[in-house]
This record gives C-alpha cells, structure tokens and sequence, in this order.
C-alpha cells in the first residue's frame, strides 16, 4: 500500500480552495535562514558552556551535522513531493498510515507547546518593560496579535517572519563581527584584556570537564535546532516549491556554521568559560557586557523578544499546516483540512492556537506538574521525527527512483550509509539521554516515549477500524476503480497551490 504510483493530480481540498502560493521567495529564504536561529541559542547556551567549557563547540558541531545531514534527506524527499504536510505526508507513504499519523501528530502537540513556552518566555521580558500590563495579558497580547496576522493570509505570516528573522540575522552577524574584532585586538575603544583565542585552552583546557561532558552538552543544545525543517512545510505555498526547497536544503550548512559555531566560538573567546557572568547574566549579554556596550542586558532582551516572537510565528503556521495536512490526509477531523478563499487553515489555525491557550493557563496554575508534564513529554519529539526521516527517506529514494528519478534534483550523500549513519547516531543520543538524570533527559525521553506509545495506539487501531470500514464497503458493492481512488486520496496527496 505504501509503494502506490502517484496520481497526477493532486487530492482536492475538502473544502475552501487549497493552500494558495502566497510566500516570495525573500519570505523563504528568510524564513529557512531564520527557522535555525531559535530562541534556545540566546538563552540556553550559557547552561551548555558551564556544562562542556569550550568544547561545547563539539557539542554544538555534532548536533549541527546531524541536522545538515537529516536536513539533506528531507530536502530530497521534499525537492521531489513539496507538501504541506513535508515529513509526516513522506512517511505516510513510505512507511504506511500510522507513521504519518503518528508523526505529524507528536509534531503538532510538541509545536502547540512551544506556543505557551515561547509566549510566556515573551511576556516575562514585556512585563519587565511595562510592569503596569501583567504576564498573563501580555502572553494574551502576544497570541492574539499573532494568531490574527495568520488569519489574514499566508503572506501576512511570511512578512512578520521575514522582519522577525531579519532582525536576528543582523543581530547575530554584527555580534560575529564586533567580537570577532575584539577577540583579536582590533576594536578601537575596547579593553579586551581577557578577550583572546587563550580563552579556548586556558581555564583547565579546551575539555575542562572531560570527554563526556560533549555528549552532556549535546543533550541541552539538541533541541535549540528544532525549526531547520519549517522551511520544507513552507515551501508548499511558494511560487516554485522546488526551488525553495534545493535552496533551503543547500543552504542548511552554512547557516549552522555560521550562527551557531561562529556565534558560540565568539562568546568562549571573549570570556573565560567559566566566568560568573556568563552564568548570572546569559552569555550573549555577559560577552556584549565585557565589550562595554551600554544596556546590553536591554539590548539582547529585545533581540530575545524577536526570536521569541519568530518563534511564536513560525510555531503557530507550522502547527497549523500539519493539522491542516492530517485533516486532508483524514487523520484528523475534516475541517482542520478545510481553507477559507484566501487559502488559509483557519479551523488549523484555530484549534492550534485554542491548544496553546490551554497550555499557557497550565503554565501560570499548574507550573510544576501539568505544564512541566507538557514540555517534557514533548521534549524528545525533535529526535522521533529526525529519526522518522531517516527512515522514511531510506524507502522513498527507492518509490523516487522507481516512479520518477527525474524529480531526485536534490540528492543524499553517500546513500544508504550515510542515512544509516545518521539514525544509528539518532539512537544513541536517546540512550544516553537515558542515563541523565542531571538535566533530565531519562525523564523527557520515557515520558516523550509514553506519548508516542499513546498516539502510536490510536493510530494503529484507526488502521484497524478504516480497514473493517472498507472491507465491508467492497463487499456492498462500489467498483475497484472507485476503491483504488478512495484509497488513494485518503493516503494524502495533498493540495499546495
């Protein structure tokens, strides 16, 4: 059933007229080049170099490569079979049904809980700023506000996220600069007295605690990556879905370089490692501090906000697009896969952002139990999905192949190896995730696992019961031909333009 050709034309949208090209290419590169940048880079970071010291970078390195490599599979799944639906709608038809449910479903739930995470994260540095307006109205302000600008058309979300990203992209690529000059003595009007690439060896050496703690590392910066595949889903409602997707997928390896190893090499060479700055003020604004810019604290505030707004954008149209795509494909209710005329999900969008209310209520009553129980159940779906593509991609080169080779303009390297290679690594991040019980990770792992387990037992008794359905519907009488179309628009071909 998974190996079935492709139609030539695509399913017809249950209702509404489709997903509309409404994305400029601008929208998708900004959109692919600021989808890596998260919020967890400018935050997060300061717990990993106090974790690894500056080996860090190793940390950052290893997990940049997985997701290049990763990233790639995806590219030429989706260089092929743009859609809306990306990886959920290629395991779909590479590995069956309940790998397409299953996925896009944990998807949707770890995306619709960022949403809180993010708005809240967002409300806090409001509040500081107008203290009059409290963190619940302003999380309130901030959902709102977005979930309208997704609302109005697909265009509207890529303006905001265009001028979001934009904004962290410049931040990023002028504290690379203005640091970079300081590291090596050339900033005029700086003491950079502790500045230097000493930094890197100095303070107990490049590993002061140790081999292992890379891998330690590698668990507290994984998840700062999630967001590198919004492009693919993106790419379903741009002018050429090909071409966005080759660009996106090409491009993937310089921007991991650049913004995460170049930014984090800056911050270990301005400061010592183990500087209390960087733990007490975060290390962005610890290395901005020690330039002697003024309101660093403000400064790098108002550049979280960005991201975390970006993040909010991007969270929202992602989750939304998947419902929209589980709905067309009927695993999910069939108006999720409706869009008004001008090609928007709005009951997606709607039951996405209705979802993440909930999930910030949760936040402010129920802080350490049900909203802690949310993060963490979803806090390994990252992993499942990478690991998800990697075996999706391993079947569907091969239906590619078989059924159009022509499309296989972007190409995995080294395959099957290197595929193999990737989810063997994917694997065993999880299994030392397993052992931390420092940071967590045993905890996020078995409860992210008991999620899937629950969402895999849904999907296969849907399975079972579409099955009994449509055995019983050929023994009442409707035509093979009738049947093989049924089927194969129920498999999820989705409409994108």
């Amino acid at each position: 059933m998974t190996s079935q050709p492709t139609k030539k034309t695509a399913a017809p949208a249950v209702g509404g007229h489709g997903l509309q090209a409404g994305l400029k290419d601008r929208h998708l590169s900004m959109i692919a080049i600021g989808g890596v940048i998260g919020a967890g880079l400018f935050v997060g970071s300061s717990s990993g170099i106090a974790t690894a010291g500056p080996g860090i970078l190793l940390s950052y390195a290893l997990v940049g490569t997985l997701v290049v490599l990763v990233m790639r599979m995806l590219g030429e799944m989706s260089a092929a079979n743009p859609t809306s639906g990306s990886f959920s709608a290629h395991a779909d038809r590479a590995l069956g049904r309940w790998a397409g449910f299953s996925i896009g479903w944990l998807y949707w739930f770890f995306w619709v809980v960022v949403l809180a995470v993010e708005a809240t994260a967002g409300a806090v540095i409001l509040e500081g700023w107008i203290p009059a307006v409290p963190q619940w109205a302003w999380a309130l302000i901030v959902m709102i506000v977005l979930t309208a600008t997704n609302l109005v058309s697909v265009g509207s979300y890529g303006e905001f996220e265009f001028w979001f990203a934009g904004i962290k992209v410049v931040a990023i690529a002028a504290f690379i600069v203005v640091g970079g000059l300081a590291v090596f003595g050339v900033l005029p009007g700086v003491d950079s007295e502790q500045a230097g690439l000493s930094n890197l060896t100095g303070h107990g050496g490049f590993l002061p605690n140790g081999p292992g703690a890379i891998l330690t590392g590698v668990l507290l910066v994984v998840f700062s990556f999630m967001g590198s595949e919004i492009a693919t889903l993106a790419a379903g409602e741009s002018e050429n879905p090909q071409k966005a997707v080759t660009k996106a997928t090409n491009s993937i390896i310089w921007r991991v370089a650049v913004f995460y190893l170049g930014s984090i090499l800056v911050v270990v060479s301005l400061l010592p490692w183990d500087s209390k700055a960087i733990a007490e003020d975060g290390s962005y604004v610890a290395a901005l501090d020690s330039l002697g810019i003024p309101h660093a604290g403000q400064i790098m505030n108002f550049i979280v906000l960005t991201s975390v707004l970006s993040c909010l954008n991007s969270g929202l149209y992602t989750a939304s697009r998947m419902a929209f795509s589980l709905g067309q494909r009927g695993d999910a209710p069939q108006g999720f896969g409706r869009t008004t005329g001008n090609g928007v999900p709005r009951t997606a969008i709607l039951a996405s952002v209705a979802f993440g209310f909930v999930a910030v209520f949760f936040n402010y009553k129920f802080p350490d139990s049900v909203f802690l129980f949310l993060v963490n159940s979803s806090g390994a779906v990252a992993l499942f999905v990478w690991l998800v593509i990697c075996f999706s991609q391993l079947r569907m080169r091969r239906i590619i192949q078989r059924e159009a080779p022509e499309k296989l303009v972007v190409k995995m390297w080294l395959y099957p190896y290197l595929t193999w290679a990737t989810a063997a690594l994917i694997v065993f991040v999880l299994g030392y995730m397993l052992t931390d019980t420092e940071h967590d990770g045993r905890k996020t792992v078995l409860l992210s696992l008991l999620v899937a387990a629950l969402v895999l037992i849904v999907a296969f008794v849907k399975e079972k019961v579409g099955a009994g359905r449509g055995a019983a519907a050929a023994v009442s009488g409707p035509d093979a031909e009738d049947a093989e179309d049924a089927e194969d628009t129920s498999l999820g071909k989705v409409k994108t333009g």
